[in-house]
């Protein structure tokens, strides 16, 4: 096997904009410019949304298509064998042209009681941001109650319970589920979650679509949902990246998260790791040497590492975000 390059499935969303046409430009070989793009979905395994690779001799290939031929030489016997044919993570690019609907993600129990499906914890890494941007985790009153904020949503002042975080590039944010959030236009992250599309909206910034029409909001499902305790500063990750290293930025029980400033080369070594390895490439680019192929990675890419490679040499100038399950 050698690393699997995939084709990015462009979503279009009411406060997206062009900005993920020229982030993913490496990466697309069509796309219709007059549509309004919010989200990147760079790697899925979720149905009707399998990625399909886009290099080497499995080109044409969907992600549960190579699960199914290689199985643990793939994503690693223990992940084989405890999430069978479904990828255990979704990688996206956001981009906000405008205001992110303030929103809530339910955790496991819940989302298995209600949905059939697992929660969706999640994590931010900052590419760039607007001098003026933010985004928003938890709530500004630390003691705030359920009544409270069942009365602030009833009066239409949920923006104004919500806590504003001033962000920069690099900046990393682990919003496990539970956690009320939102971010402003001029803001991109890559996002690393557990594999669902589960999302209730609380408020919506009274937007309407082109025909003039609300989109649903989940208040009810919401309030049961939200862990308020869940602040800024305990999501917050902070780090000093090591040049050629890998820094751990997130470790949770659904993946675990490094940053690799590369100027160079750095050896990385997943001989004992059983697992796949996903590379996103927040900035630069860089070459991945597996021993037989060298394969290319810029900014706005993701490759997946099968778990079969032992080592691997990463040569360039660049921020990589490594990815993997423990």
């Amino acid at each position: 096997m050698y690393p699997i390059k995939f084709k990015p499935i462009l979503k279009e969303k009411v406060w997206g904009g062009k900005r993920l046409l020229d982030i993913k430009k490496g990466s697309l070989s069509h796309a219709d410019t007059s549509k309004d793009y919010g989200e990147s979905w760079d790697l899925s395994g979720l149905e009707g949304n399998v990625s399909v690779a886009a290099n080497g001799f499995l080109k044409g290939n969907n992600l549960q298509e190579i699960i199914e031929v290689y199985m643990g030489d793939l994503v690693g016997e223990a992940v084989f064998d405890r999430y069978g044919l479904d990828f255990p993570l979704l990688v996206k690019t956001i981009d906000c042209h405008d205001r992110l609907s303030v929103q809530v993600h339910p955790n496991d129990d819940i989302a298995a009681e209600r949905h059939g499906k697992c929660g969706k914890s999640e994590m931010w890494y900052v590419v760039d941001a607007a001098p003026d941007a933010a985004i928003y985790i938890g709530f500004k009153d630390r003691n705030i109650t359920r009544e409270q904020y069942i009365d602030a949503v009833a009066k239409g002042n949920v923006a104004g319970i919500i806590q504003p975080v001033k962000v920069k590039a690099g900046d990393v944010f682990y919003i496990p589920a539970g956690t009320v959030h939102t971010m402003t236009q001029g803001v991109s992250v890559i996002e690393i979650q557990q594999p669902v599309d589960l999302t209730y909206r609380i408020f919506d910034w009274n937007r309407v679509d082109d025909k003039g029409r609300s989109r649903e909001l989940h208040t009810a499902w919401a309030v049961d949902a939200i862990d308020f305790e869940s602040t800024a500063e305990s999501c917050r990750r902070n780090y000093t990246a090591e040049t050629n290293k890998a820094t751990e930025v997130v470790n949770c029980d659904y993946f675990t998260a490094n940053i690799i400033k590369l100027s160079g080369t750095a050896e990385r070594d997943y001989c004992k790791l059983d697992s796949f390895v996903i590379y996103v490439c927040a900035d630069g680019k860089a070459e991945i040497d597996d021993g037989e192929s060298l394969t290319p990675i810029t900014a706005g890419e993701t490759v997946l590492i099968p778990a079969e490679t032992g080592d691997v040499t990463l040569k360039g100038e660049a921020t990589i975000l490594e990815c993997y399950i423990a």
